[in-house]
Formats: C-alpha cells, structure tokens, sequence
C-alpha cells in the first residue's frame, strides 16, 4: 500500500530488521539436528556468513581464519593489503587517529595506488592454506585489475560497491558490461549491493551467481546523511528473494543466492535477514569485534576514505571474543555478539526448522516497537 506524503508524492512503506520478528510455531526441534550449512556454486560452507571485504574486518589472515572455521573471507583488493607491503603501521596509526582526523588522514593512507603484485600475493597467501578464496573489487577497478585476480586463482570473485547496477550510464568512460564480463569469467560471481526487486531481477539476468542485498546500512557508513538514500533491510531482503523466485521461474531453475550485506548488527538481524528470504549473509562489524579483526576494536569501510566525497566513518565497535568464540561461543554477553551461528541454529530449532532454506518460510511479525 501506498501512502500519501503529500498531494505531489506517495511512498511505500518498508520496514528494517528492527521492525519484524520470527514467530515459533507448533513444532519444535533439538538445536543439534539443525543445519546452517550453505552452499553457492560448487563451494560448501558450515554456517551462511562472509566476511566483508573491509580493512577493519578482512586480511589474509582472517580470511583464512574464516575459511578454517567453515566461513568464508572476502578480501578486499582495493583495500591496504594490496597498497602496502606492510600495513601493519598503517593499521596501527588509523586505529588511532584521533575524530577530527581520521576522514582526511584515512584519504591520504588510501591515494597509495594498488599494487598488481600486491594482489597476487594476498590472494596466494590464503590459498596456500587451502581454503577457498574469494575477494571483491569494485565496479570502478574491475575492468582494470580483474584479469590480476583471476591469474592469481580466486575462487569466487564480487563486484562489490555501495551499489552496482546492471545498466551503468557514463558519457566520460566506457562502463563496466556486466553480462559479457560473468559470461566470460570461470568463476562463480557476487554482484551488489541492489536493494529493490527490479535491480536485482537485472544483476540476476547478468548470470550473476549470488546478489548483495543492501545500500548504506551498515555502522560505519552515513550514506543517509550524505546522499539522502537508505534501504531499509528487512524490506530489501524481501524484496530481493521475490526477485530470486521469479527469476527462478523465468530462467527455467536457475537458482540466484541472495546474500545480505549490511545492518547486520547482531545475531538477531541475521536470524531475520534468512527468515526475510536471504540465504547468506555478509558480516562487517559483528565480525570486526572480533580479537583478531585488523581494525582492533574500529570499524571502517570505502566510504569512510572516499577522495571527494566521504560517506562514512571510522567507528569504536570494541573487541568482545576471539573470532572463534563469534562464531560459535561459548556466548559471555546476552547481547548477540557472539556466537552467532549457536544464535541461528537455536531460532531455527525454536521455530521447528532443519536448514536454512526451511527457515526462509518462518512467520514474521511487524510491530512499530518490541518493548522499546
């Protein structure tokens, strides 16, 4: 239902995380007969959850500390790993910047250029552990570094920015063409962030493997008070996973991965994001809490370092467990910052579901609070 703003403009009404809840049912199940494995091309993993390709979240050393706990890490090829041969210092002096600072020293840190060896480096270090590797680039440096990446034997390659489209219009540069690009690729493809149906319905038809549902939601972001723009997740999922059934529908059974990217504070908004439709979800500072983030208790994505236009910030997450403990506990908070895969599998198990495609079907409720 539409509503009336005033006489010159009517909107939707869409709802975030914060606004719905799962509802149990009539059944109930024992949390260890509760799977949260998922699966995208012929890649398996133990629990539905990426680490964002974010310097204060994703090194080499998490991405392989990730793929080691049945996750997957999602480097960041644009990011310090591949500007300086050690970033350690860097890391180190943003970490400690002081508020009024970090956005002009941050942009300064981040001019470095990208360094094709660099890459190639990155990406060798985690598949020498024998994990699988996955990085992003944005749409911006795909055309220019991709051919670097998958030399370097990614496993999974995203085209990750604040949001990409299927159909990028520019008079001053030749964009990026999508479907030719994954076509000709090896690999299983990521695109996003898309954030309504029709977006998606396009990066699906590109024969994108996986789409990121999000645009500006996450903590270190302010993309709504810089650009005005915002995509309220729980609507967003959901609008995206009708996309992913009708595709279904349209390509004769090609099944799209709808992975959420952003708003994912805690363990509660991911057990909200699958139960709105998303079969993955992509995780920023609920992971850069972790002791071995590189961030160290700080949270920063791209748009806190943009050149012209900065669209976030470097943010004080802290540090509340070792990442194992994140993941799968012992919990010592009640707060849903760590253990969150023993958070979704107990949802499942109160609701009465055995995996994570059961659980896209769980009752939701909307209230305008819960108690707040």
């Amino acid at each position: 239902m539409d509503f009336e703003i005033g006489r010159a403009k009517r909107a939707r009404r869409v709802y975030a995380f914060d606004d719905v809840a799962v509802v149990p049912s009539r059944r109930t199940r024992d949390p260890e007969d509760v799977s949260t494995a998922w699966s995208i091309d012929a890649y398996r993993f133990d629990v539905p959850f990426l680490a964002a390709p974010m310097d204060s979240v994703t090194s080499p050393a998490t991405a392989i500390a990730m793929g080691r706990l049945g996750g997957l890490g999602v480097l960041n090829l644009e990011g310090i790993w591949t500007r300086y041969e050690d970033p350690e210092p860097l890391l180190q002096e943003i970490r400690e910047l002081p508020d009024d600072r970090a956005t002009a020293r941050m942009q300064e840190i981040y001019r470095a250029p990208i360094r094709a060896e660099l890459i190639t480096a990155r990406v060798a270090e985690v598949r020498a552990a024998g994990v699988p590797v996955a990085a992003a680039l944005s749409p911006q440096r795909t055309q220019e570094f991709f051919q670097t990446v998958l030399d370097a034997g990614v496993d999974l390659f995203a085209i990750r920015g604040t949001t990409v489209s299927a159909q990028h219009v520019s008079q001053r540069s030749e964009p990026l063409d999508l479907r030719r690009f994954i076509y000709e690729l090896d690999v299983p493809v990521i695109v996003g962030g898309a954030a309504t149906y029709t977006a998606a319905m396009h990066l699906m038809r590109t024969g994108a493997a996986g789409v990121l549902v999000g645009f500006g939601g996450g903590a270190a972001t302010t993309t709504r008070t810089s650009l005005g723009i915002a995509a309220p997740m729980a609507s967003a999922v959901a609008d995206v996973a009708g996309a992913r059934r009708d595709y279904l529908d349209e390509s004769g059974g090609r099944y799209v991965q709808v992975i959420a990217d952003g708003g994912l504070g805690n363990s509660g908004d991911i057990v909200k994001a699958i139960a709105m439709g998303a079969d993955a979800v992509m995780l920023g500072s609920t992971l850069a809490r972790a002791a071995e983030a590189p961030g160290g208790g700080w949270h920063w994505g791209a748009e806190a370092h943009h050149d012209q236009l900065p669209r976030g910030r470097r943010v004080r997450v802290g540090t509340v467990a070792p990442l194992q403990e994140v993941l799968y506990g012992p919990a010592h908070l009640p707060d849903g910052t760590v253990n969150l895969a023993g958070a979704l599998k107990r949802s499942m198990a109160t609701t009465g579901y055995s995996d994570v495609k059961e659980f896209q079907r769980v009752e939701v409720v909307v209230a305008d609070s819960f108690g707040r």
